[in-house]
């Protein structure tokens, strides 16, 4: 970043990155100049930064007394700065399907279940044996409902009956923030229909998905985990991706918990209670995709959609012993 050089003095240019040995570099503290206010001395200073006439004015006075514009004036960065993880384009790989965008989203899940090696029934299920649904993958749930083995409306029982006993044990373990067990039943009972018919959409037909609280699934509130998010910002319709999972048949059993606003890596949440990991209660998930990762680990749902901007997906996976998955930038439609 270059500018005018008012004061005479020659410009500071600063190394490139690929030439700072880091190991030599040593941080200096700089000498700022700023009041030591406390008590009625620091109200009513935030007072006076807080008006719209006098704020900048101090800012601007504070900025100059430790000589910040001159900073950043007379300092030449030699890298352009990058704002998005952004690479070239590269050539297409071998082997790759391309599933384009603009197709329904039960077309492009069908041909991306065509890349997956074919199932076997044999491995999830025996003719002696009754096995129950925790933990069964997208496909199990697939091969059950066509086969008669049992019903959305079924699973969806469990489910309900799996999310009220952790809700009731002690310690708690709210992994959902909100939940209507009637909207649920009534989610599954239009997919069972639609399996007895003989028309399930597509492979994710009755298949149960937990949605982090920060993501909009109409018509239920984005709170964020917070008490109040939801009173100044009201859901209209549904996130992109859930808009797309919901064509494919998916029951969405709620929103689920996670880390206020997802600022933090604990999944630690004052407001609703935390989703403390299923494996041992008195470990954290990790955040601050807290609820999804639980619900998942806990064997309630396959799957559930969370959100990840420096580790929020990966850190619970990791700490819940399942898989989580970043999309590269700029790959998901983050609208919603």
């Amino acid at each position: 970043m270059g500018g005018s050089n008012s004061t005479g003095r020659a410009p500071r240019s600063m190394t490139p990155v690929e030439e700072v040995d880091i190991a030599a570099v040593r941080y200096r503290s700089p000498m700022l100049q700023a009041p030591h206010l406390t008590g009625f001395s620091l109200r009513a200073f935030l007072w006076l930064m807080e008006s719209p006439l006098l704020g900048p004015l101090i800012t601007s006075l504070l900025k100059s007394q430790n000589n910040m514009p001159q900073m950043l004036q007379q300092t030449v960065i030699p890298e352009r700065p990058m704002y998005y993880p952004e690479y070239p384009p590269q050539e297409p790989e071998r082997g790759v399907v391309l599933v384009e965008e603009d197709r329904h989203p039960a077309e492009r899940v069908h041909d991306a279940l065509q890349c997956l090696p074919p199932y076997d029934p044999s491995v999830r299920w025996s003719a002696e044996e009754k096995v129950p649904f925790l933990y069964w993958k997208i496909r199990d749930f697939a091969h059950a409902y066509r086969s008669g083995i049992t019903t959305p409306s079924a699973v969806a029982e469990h489910v309900i009956a799996g999310v009220e006993e952790w809700n009731n044990k002690k310690p708690p373990m709210p992994m959902l923030i909100y939940f209507n067990a009637d909207d649920i039943r009534k989610q599954a009972e239009v997919s069972t229909k639609r399996f007895e018919q003989g028309n399930p959409i597509s492979i994710l037909d009755g298949v149960f998905v937990a949605i982090k609280d920060d993501i909009d699934c109409f018509p239920y509130p984005s709170r964020g985990a917070t008490t109040f998010f939801d009173q100044i910002r009201t859901v209209e319709k549904d996130a992109v991706c859930v808009a797309r999972l919901r064509k494919c048949g998916v029951i969405f059993i709620g929103k689920a918990n996670m880390h206020e606003l997802g600022l933090g890596v604990t999944g630690n949440n004052p407001n609703y209670g935390t989703a403390r990991n299923p494996h041992s209660i008195d470990r954290y998930t990790g955040g601050s995709s807290s609820g999804p990762a639980a619900l998942v680990s806990s064997g309630l749902c396959s799957v559930a959609i969370g959100t990840d901007g420096g580790g929020s997906v990966r850190i619970p996976s990791s700490l819940c012993g399942i898989v989580g998955f970043k999309t590269t930038y700029g790959r998901t439609d983050m609208t919603g």
